[in-house]
């Protein structure tokens, strides 16, 4: 399709009008066309998804357990509740980390409170005190642990905050209670927001203003919002420290408790994915007078820019060094077009995902020659949208929160080059025909941060859109 304003919107209405008044009336709240501009990519988001449609959000718990504490490595995060949270409880999202699991990390490692109907019926607390006694006495080196609460523990009234002091006390060690029971809010991004509220009253409640302060170096930075997917912290660290800066603090990927208690400390606060660790940084910037600088490191030139913002934070010497990492790595990235180009160069690219990928990672494509049609996030707020409108362009087609029925259409409408999102909807587009990527988790590849990721970026986007294998199957409008 070739996307104008005009018949972006047509294709709205048309995959609207299958729906019942009041659900239509609803939905197209959600839908819309960019237009040049406008600066607010005006698309209602944050709400409850509508009942009866197939909606690809997370719950609280998953925010919490799955994003914000579960990747801090040498912390022991309780899934706290029915073993039936299975995705969460017994999975990692390749959080890559540095250590030896079951000693001194624990990523990797899942523990539950494997809830059974008599816990429900006459509550969990003891259970639950009982099960930190015994990874206490199993994995002594652990430095601290979470209580990830699942559903049942907030409707039966546990008390987890008074099991998690009255251990903590007992062992000397930080133990933390996170509501976050998965009915609470209307995703996975309130989740993200009980989980930073935690971090505040839990760990940085210890740390006056002062003791902040005083212990703080010139250059001394945090990387916060970076979960190491495929080792995309690593690539992003090492390009801050060779302009110079100190890394102190690295969270939640290849993140340590100390790393937690090290950022009030810094001098700047350098925050990757802004919908989960927004809240955090804002309370630093209050409590502590940290700035914080968003940044975005898809893409060479997003990475330039991104070097460039951060250093103007900082003295001569660090700008030097942002000027010097660009022009080292510059014949190398164009290196990397020159390859890859000429063979993506007009591709178009449909994206669905959560956090900042539904924006970040178009400016990756662009050096690529590759053109976004049509974006939208799982669980995106309003400020999420105002920030997308810096990227995209005339006629892209905007979704929040979008179902799999009108996915499907979208995407058949359009009829992209690329398809990037998530595992639920692999695999129904390559039944269709089209080339996907998994853009939560680089499908088992990475890293795609920093120059380094920007190689492996375009490699394998070239592999799915050029793989031979398309040429033997034919999407369903084809047939």
């Amino acid at each position: 399709m070739n996307l104008t304003v005009e018949n972006a919107q047509k294709m709205i209405d048309d995959v609207l009008s299958v729906y019942p008044e009041k659900s239509r009336k609803k939905r197209s709240k959600h839908l819309g066309v960019h237009q040049e501009g406008n600066d607010t990519c005006d698309v209602k988001s944050n709400v409850k998804s509508l009942p009866g449609v197939m909606t690809i959000r997370g719950c609280a718990y998953a925010g919490s357990k799955g994003v914000v504490w579960g990747p801090i490595k040498d912390m022991i995060h309780i899934s706290h509740g029915p073993v039936g949270c299975g995705q969460y409880s017994w999975a990692s999202r390749r959080n890559y980390y540095i250590g030896t699991t079951g000693v001194d990390t624990f990523v990797t490692m899942q523990f539950t409170s494997d809830f059974q109907e008599r816990d429900i019926v006459f509550g969990g607390d003891k259970k639950l005190a009982q099960i930190i006694d015994e990874i206490e006495t199993l994995f002594p080196l652990n430095h601290g642990t979470t209580i990830q609460s699942e559903c049942p523990i907030g409707l039966i009234g546990d008390d987890i905050e008074a099991v998690a002091k009255a251990k903590g006390k007992e062992y000397n060690k930080t133990i933390v209670p996170v509501r976050c029971e998965g009915f609470r809010g209307v995703s996975q991004s309130l989740g993200h927001h009980i989980a930073n509220d935690t971090v505040r009253d839990w760990v940085f409640d210890k740390i006056s203003p002062e003791e902040a302060k005083a212990g703080s170096g010139p250059y001394d930075v945090a990387i916060i919002g970076d979960y190491n997917i495929g080792g995309d912290a690593w690539s992003s660290r090492i390009l801050l420290e060779e302009m110079g800066l100190n890394v102190v603090a690295q969270w939640s990927g290849d993140g340590t408790l100390q790393e937690l208690r090290n950022t009030p400390k810094v001098r700047l606060n350098i925050l990757h994915c802004y919908r989960s660790m927004n809240y955090i940084s804002r309370h630093m910037e209050e409590k502590y007078g940290i700035p914080w600088v968003e940044y975005n490191f898809f893409g060479p030139s997003k990475i330039e820019a991104s070097l460039r913002k951060i250093a103007s934070h900082f003295d001569q010497t660090i700008q030097d060094g942002a000027e010097r990492v660009i022009a080292k790595y510059k014949p190398l990235m164009q290196a990397v077009i020159d390859r890859y180009r000429p063979r993506l160069e007009g591709k178009t690219v449909m994206l669905y995902v959560g956090g900042l990928r539904p924006r970040h990672v178009i400016g990756a494509y662009e050096d690529l020659g590759m053109k976004v049609v049509g974006t939208g996030y799982e669980f995106g707020h309003n400020d999420d949208y105002k920030r997308t409108a810096e990227y995209v362009k005339d006629g892209t087609v905007l979704y929040d929160d979008v179902t799999g029925y009108e996915f499907e259409k979208f995407v058949e409408g359009i009829q992209p080059d690329l398809v990037g999102s998530g595992i639920k909807e692999k695999y129904v587009f390559q039944k269709m025909g089209i080339p996907f990527r998994q853009m939560h988790s680089w499908d088992y590849s990475g890293p795609y941060h920093g120059y380094d990721g920007f190689a492996i970026f375009a490699r394998d986007m070239d592999m799915a859109i050029n793989n031979p294998v398309w040429k033997m199957t034919k999407a369903p409008w084809k047939r």
